[in-house]
């Protein structure tokens, strides 16, 4: 070639894109050659004279290559637009707080404790604040410590070398190691027990892990965001939880409020849900009655977003038309529903609603210990039979053992 031979001509157009593939033809072959080809950047080298198949064979591999490329480019775009913030259901003001704050911190380096109860969606607010971050392209790996014993968790967090343990039959890198780059995500954080605690702390703090079995340390740079819905200020005080590693954790922390502090997420998580399982199941489902939607605007939730995700499956599974009706719904939430009525330090109800319900529940008791008989009812409550049915007729009950 003139002007510029093959390795002049490979340099120059990898600084121009370095994306593209480029395959050296050379008459020469010694291995000092073949190091500085590919050290330039090309994908492989054919000597001369040139095998045609050995040719067709290196392009297949090559378009082989680009399809995974491409493939895992669009499956990224398609994550960081699945966690993007715009994307998390919310219009309530106390969620829109936690996304605001997620967002400032997600391009920073600082490590985030996110807080809330089982089922928040503490995991979603991870992943948001890593493709959020400069950090989008890289890993992010997930390590629920809760479902590991002392013995595993400490091989999953940090790796292990060959006969390290028994059963160790080969070496294994560790979830930091695998994150590098990216962000860790430590899920149930205060599941970790304190032999494992000093190891997790140095690893965060001085950025390097070391595998068992091994005398070497590695340098690692990985983001940690860590979750919990355990209160680790009583386990510091209960000596459970260590003081420096709560600090070293607790650099910003987002609380994320509960489904009954957010109530008016409920209809678009719904409507959200319904669209999901119908498509899963592949069911006409379209909407949810006034009446069912009143009875899930009512329900406290404890196990949150994930609870009503599990009623809306099920009520989607059951539902025989297009509109989910009360009658497609677990009866929990009914059974639930009167638990939070009779509590007197659940103030979600009113005063009126839950004093209906203690008088209907006396009302009813008597009943069923007087085998139905009003007067003996009556008797039991300390009022007249008179009174009784002026009672049962305005809670509009019915004595059934009549």
């Amino acid at each position: 070639m003139p002007e510029k031979n093959g390795l002049e001509v490979l340099k120059e157009t990898k600084s121009i894109n370095p994306r593209i593939d480029v395959v050296v033809m050379t008459a020469f072959g010694n291995i000092d050659d073949a190091v500085g080809i590919m050290k330039s950047g090309a994908y492989d080298y054919l000597t001369k004279p040139i095998d045609l198949d050995e040719l067709e064979n290196l392009i297949n591999r090559i378009g082989e290559k680009r399809v995974l490329i491409d493939e895992n480019k669009q499956l990224r775009n398609q994550l960081q637009e699945k966690f993007k913030f715009d994307s998390i259901i919310s219009q309530s003001g106390k969620m829109e707080d936690v996304l605001n704050l997620a967002g400032r911190v997600a391009n920073s380096k600082a490590t985030v404790l996110v807080r809330g109860e089982s089922g928040t969606g503490k995991e979603l607010i991870a992943k948001a604040v890593h493709f959020a971050s400069n950090r989008s392209e890289k890993p992010f790996v997930t390590v629920n410590v809760a479902a590991l014993s002392e013995n595993l968790m400490e091989s999953e967090l940090f790796g292990h070398e060959k006969g390290a343990f028994t059963g160790a039959i080969g070496s294994r890198i560790g979830r930091f190691e695998e994150a590098n780059g990216g962000t860790l995500f430590i899920d149930e954080i205060g599941d970790v027990p304190l032999n494992v605690q000093v190891k997790l702390l140095r690893a965060i703090q001085f950025g390097e892990v070391q595998r068992l079995g091994s005398n070497e340390t590695k340098k690692i740079g990985v983001r940690i965001v860590a979750a919990t819905h355990r209160n680790l200020e009583n386990m510091m005080e209960l000596g459970d939880f260590r003081e420096d590693l709560y600090y070293r954790l607790n650099v910003v922390t987002i609380n994320i409020p509960t489904l009954r502090e957010r109530k008016e997420d409920i209809s678009l998580l719904v409507e959200y849900f319904i669209k999901k399982y119908s498509e899963i199941n592949d069911k006409q489902v379209k909407s949810i009655s006034r009446e069912a939607l009143d009875k899930l605007m009512k329900y406290n939730y404890p196990g949150n977003i994930r609870e009503l995700e599990n009623i809306i499956e099920r009520s989607v599974i059951l539902c025989r038309g297009e509109v989910i009706a009360e009658d497609d719904m677990p009866l929990q939430l009914e059974i639930s529903y009167e638990k939070s009525l009779m509590d007197p330090h659940d103030f979600e109800k009113n005063y009126d609603d839950k004093m209906k319900a203690f008088e209907s529940e006396m009302i009813e008791e008597a009943l069923n210990r007087s085998n139905g008989n009003q007067s003996a009812a009556a008797r039991e409550l300390g009022i007249s039979e008179r009174h009784l049915r002026s009672r049962l007729e305005r809670l509009g009950l019915k004595n059934n053992k009549k």
